[in-house]
């Protein structure tokens, strides 16, 4: 016993996508949440500005959640879900696909967005080797995306620092362009004006790799981790052009944008664009447990409901799908967001966030401002020679003040809970503005 590690020693833990020997100096913890607010170990409250990590949609501790894990945990832990089943996971199931675009009335469940990422990719794969195309192995992603950090998403993803360390990652992937312009699309609100003909690369990409063996494009609506890109009028609706005319399968990554971040259910409701498939994940529970949710077209789930009825028709899927504690968690919280029309909460809000965030126009070393539905992004300046400082400094600055933010390289980026208060924007607003004018 005596070589054993105090409880409350730092080392052991390996923290993910953290700064491990900085943090350890100066942890930051937190010790309870409720509603907007945190608490640290240290007694001081801290306004969220991120809703978690763009997943706790309905603010924190909600009691009818909570309630519903508790007395889920007390009635049916565990059951397995190959083979087996329990009645929540198929309730959850039917009351997603009610939320869902027309035409999507199927999910696979997951439990995680990198999860629900990678077995989108494999869907895609799959449906095409079983309708008789099994040359269609190449995917599409577009540069700075994130789509996770399993080997798939990776892949597909388009952010070079996560992508650096891990070798040749998959084969047959290529990536179209980003439709962040600065040039012609600083502080935009809403929709930029330019950049739709970015979509047309996909032809030239496509062109280059033959149609026939293209299986998937995958793309976020809304970019998100890395720093909100809002995609340009018109945009999506090519890429869905291009898409049906060479019979490629698309992806809408919305694992950020679903659950109302937007101001609709889904962002193919608000950008009026359906998708063939559909990856979820952070506001589906609320953050509280985990859980993703792929949804997919009709046509493509009947694709593989052909053969003898006692084989298994696609062969993937996870020890915790539709893990009951996660169902109950996500049944609680859809009743929560209907309840409260926190759905459609933030084109109600989305005005007034607008005029607060772009307020910050003139605070020092500020390049842009970005917005949609309740999703900002501040633009810094970097520091010449030290890229991400500056933002981090921030961050830093904000936390001690009484603000969680997010950065992401000199970005600044801000997605509250969908409860969030006018009055408490102000004070998101004002917090941010302090910390702004007086950093580096």
């Amino acid at each position: 016993m005596s070589d054993r590690v105090a409880p409350n020693n730092l080392e052991a833990f390996w923290m993910p996508f953290t700064a491990n020997r900085q943090f350890k100096k100066a942890p930051r913890m937190f010790a309870s949440a409720k509603d907007m607010y945190y608490k640290t170990v240290d007694g001081r409250t801290v306004l969220d500005g991120t809703a978690g990590l763009w997943c706790v949609n309905a603010g924190h501790c909600r009691p009818k959640i909570t309630e519903a894990i508790r007395a889920q945990a007390g009635e049916l832990d565990y059951a397995p879900a190959f083979q087996l089943g329990h009645p929540k996971a198929f309730e959850l199931a039917n009351r997603l696909v009610d939320l869902a675009p027309q035409g999507m009335g199927h999910v696979f469940y997951t439990n995680s967005g990198s999860e629900s990422v990678d077995t989108a990719l494999k869907i895609a794969l799959a449906y095409h080797r079983v309708k008789g195309q099994g040359e269609r192995f190449r995917l599409i992603g577009r540069e700075r995306a994130y789509h996770g950090i399993n080997f798939g998403g990776t892949s597909v993803g388009g952010i070079v620092s996560n992508r650096k360390m891990f070798g040749t990652l998959l084969t047959g992937v290529d990536h179209i362009p980003h439709t962040h312009l600065p040039e012609k699309n600083a502080f935009t609100r809403g929709q930029p004006e330019h950049g739709a003909d970015l979509a047309d690369t996909l032809e030239r990409i496509v062109a280059l790799h033959d149609p026939s063996t293209v299986a998937a494009v995958i793309v976020e609506p809304v970019a998100g981790s890395t720093g909100v890109l809002i995609p340009p009028k018109g945009y999506l609706q090519r890429l869905r052009e291009i898409c049906d005319k060479h019979g490629i399968l698309l992806i809408f990554d919305e694992v950020i944008t679903g659950f109302g971040r937007i101001g609709a259910p889904f962002a193919a409701e608000y950008f009026g664009v359906t998708p063939d498939i559909m990856t979820t994940a952070k506001g589906l529970t609320n953050g509280v447990i985990p859980m993703g949710a792929v949804f997919v077209r009709d046509e493509i789930h009947d694709a593989f409901m052909h053969g003898p009825e006692h084989m298994i028709e696609f062969m993937h899927g996870y020890t915790y799908s539709g893990n009951p504690i996660a169902s109950a968690a996500g049944l609680a919280t859809l009743e929560t967001y209907q309840d409260e029309g926190l759905l459609t909460r933030a084109k109600e809000l989305s005005p007034y966030w607008e005029e607060q965030l772009h307020s910050l126009k003139d605070c020092p070393h500020v390049i842009d401002i970005r917005n949609l539905g309740l999703i900002g992004a501040i633009e810094l300046e970097p520091i010449a020679g030290e890229p991400t400082k500056r933002a981090f400094s921030a961050f830093l600055k904000a936390y001690d003040d009484g603000l969680l933010i997010r950065t992401t390289g000199d970005i600044i980026a801000l997605s509250p809970p969908l409860i969030i208060s006018k009055a408490e924007i102000d004070e998101l607003f004002d917090k941010l503005r302090k910390v702004l004018m007086n950093n580096i």
